[in-house]
């Protein structure tokens, strides 16, 4: 049965979510404080790796979902989605990865094939999303399949309930206050974005770490991280935090000594013991259902996440 659904937020949860809803059939208006290049998303390596993110049983799911939907992304360009060799180092010998069965192949990676310094890791090839073309993508794809968007800052989510209308709550840390959830975090991520000069690989390490080190390249630029930082609320550029990320992939990739700083960023991703993604009944004929808190695997788990959603909404 068609539905009126109103989508809170507009980062890539709240946009595919929207994209999926309206494939399925339904009447949906997005309602968003900020449009997407001013999200959290926008400052997201983007790259498929279920980072600082929980249970892992359901985000295994979630996950091996959407790295199914990335491929189907590939050959279109508008798209900025990539396939690209990651090699995740280690500082002990690695162990079977617990997200391993949600990719069609990981191997260990051998010493020779790591930078130097560095004797173990692992090596698997996953899609990456380039998002200053990717949320327009999906922007362009959620308006021509007839969706909406409002920009408005709303308090309180009585002020979008209407008689027989579904709410889908993808507002990320904004939902600490929007429906006082106080099990949510910040996640502090800053970055630096670079000119790309013609890397082909992708590296992480020390990633349990506060400052894990990482780079990203994509379709027109690399990032450059970061910090894992919780309960760090400051979005402000820490420039001692910026030379610190670049001396450090540095040291991992001599040939960035010569790329061009594009810009800095800084993104706090919604950190949570476990995503919420569940129904709760608000009135006697209105629902939301909340799409919430997935730390710093929003990209990761979008497309496994909304297609949940579409789902629950058949039960309403």
């Amino acid at each position: 049965m068609k539905k009126d659904i109103t989508v809170i937020g507009c980062g890539v949860i709240g946009l595919s979510t929207g994209i999926r809803l309206l494939e399925a059939g339904h009447n949906v208006q997005i309602i968003t404080k900020e449009l997407p290049h001013n999200t959290t998303s926008n400052w997201a390596a983007a790259v498929w790796f279920p980072y600082h993110v929980f249970p892992f049983d359901k985000v295994l799911r979630w996950g091996a979902n959407t790295f199914d939907v990335f491929q189907t992304f590939i050959d279109e360009p508008k798209a900025g989605v990539q396939n690209t060799v990651l090699y995740i180092m280690t500082p002990e010998p690695p162990e079977v990865p617990w997200w391993g069965e949600a990719v069609p192949n990981y191997s260990f990676a051998t010493a020779d094939e790591l930078p130097s310094g560095y004797k173990y890791g692992y090596k698997v090839d996953v899609p990456v999303c380039d998002t200053t073309l990717y949320l327009n993508f999906l922007m362009e794809k959620y308006k021509n399949l007839g969706g909406s968007i409002e920009q408005k800052e709303l308090q309180s989510i009585d002020e979008v309930i209407t008689p027989k209308g579904v709410i889908i709550n993808c507002t990320g840390l904004g939902s600490y206050k929007l429906v006082d959830d106080t099990e949510l975090y910040p996640v502090r991520g800053q970055v630096v974005k670079v000119k790309q000069p013609d890397v082909k690989i992708s590296l992480l390490c020390d990633f349990e770490s506060d400052r894990p080190a990482y780079i990203f390249p994509r379709t027109h630029d690399i990032i450059l991280g970061g910090t894992a930082q919780e309960g760090n609320w400051d979005e402000s550029i820490d420039p001692d935090t910026s030379e610190k990320i670049i001396e450090a992939t540095r040291a991992i990739m001599p040939e960035l000594a010569s790329a061009e700083i594009i810009e800095h960023g800084v993104g706090l991703r919604p950190g949570r013991p476990a995503v919420r993604l569940e129904l709760e009944h608000l009135t006697d004929d209105s629902y939301v259902i909340h799409n919430y808190g997935h730390g710093g695997a929003g990209f990761t788990l979008s497309w496994g996440c909304a297609d949940e959603v579409v789902q629950m909404v058949k039960t309403l």
